[in-house]
């Protein structure tokens, strides 16, 4: 039963798309980047639009240099299909493959996604945590000063000196 669930069939960019919430997780050095990108871009010029997709990561180093990836990928997606020179990349490959009208919707997809780019939700946890609350409202019961921070290290030293001081003070 174990090994059932040790055994993943191996993930090609070119292979079958994911349905569903799909989870990335691995080394540093990986992919992950190079793989999201490509998903992305597969999934936008098979008809998802940009903004019904949500890429989310850790730090706002990897967020920023994600929207880079993505933005980068989807340009040089659509460039091979306009062109019709066959492309050694596997995903440009793969889009390429189909009627012409076929590709030539899969690039204007890409094309409208480049467009509208902006309204891409590549974020943080942190940054998405925050969009779904204020996309809440009232509803989501939040203190609109809240504030979400990356790093924990002034509010643990806060919280230990008014701990203290409330111990401490009164003797």
């Amino acid at each position: 039963m174990t090994q059932a669930l040790l055994t993943h069939p191996q993930f090609e960019v070119d292979g079958p798309l994911p349905e569903g919430t799909t989870v990335l997780e691995a080394s540093a050095g990986t992919g992950k980047t190079y793989t999201i990108a490509a998903l992305a871009t597969r999934y936008v010029a098979e008809g998802v639009t940009l903004p019904r997709l949500m890429l989310v990561t850790f730090g706002r180093e990897a967020t920023q240099e994600l929207r880079e990836r993505v933005r980068e990928r989807l340009g040089a997606t659509e460039r091979g299909l306009a062109s019709g020179v066959p492309s050694a990349d596997p995903v440009t490959a793969l889009l390429q493959r189909g009627a012409p009208e076929e590709v030539a919707l899969r690039a204007a997809r890409l094309r409208a996604a480049l467009a509208q780019f902006d309204a891409a939700t590549i974020a943080t946890t942190h940054q998405f945590c925050q969009q779904m609350l204020a996309g809440l409202g009232v509803a989501g019961d939040s203190d609109p000063d809240a504030e979400f921070v990356e790093h924990t290290d002034d509010l643990v030293t806060e919280v230990v000196d008014d701990f203290y001081v409330r111990k401490y003070a009164a003797r």
